[in-house]
């Protein structure tokens, strides 16, 4: 599950980048739950908690079913 985990990031991460952030993958815990770190612009923008909730956590809900939530570390 963690290799297709972090192929979902991949593809986000472009996206991240533009605008001068970044992901980092950090643990896939056998329960579904999944630690990414934000980097960069993402670290402390007001909008981090939309950014991976509505972005991160829904395509990698969409492409990895036994994805259950992602959180912030």
């Amino acid at each position: 599950m963690e290799e297709r985990v972090q192929e979902v990031i991949n593809k986000v991460r472009p996206f991240l980048q533009r605008d001068g952030g970044d992901v980092e993958l950090v643990e896939v815990a056998p329960d579904g739950l999944v630690k990414v770190r934000l980097k960069g612009a993402c670290g402390g923008c007001p909008s981090a908690t939309i950014t991976l909730k509505q972005g991160i956590e829904r395509m990698l809900k969409q492409e990895v079913p036994e994805v259950k939530e992602v959180v912030s570390v």
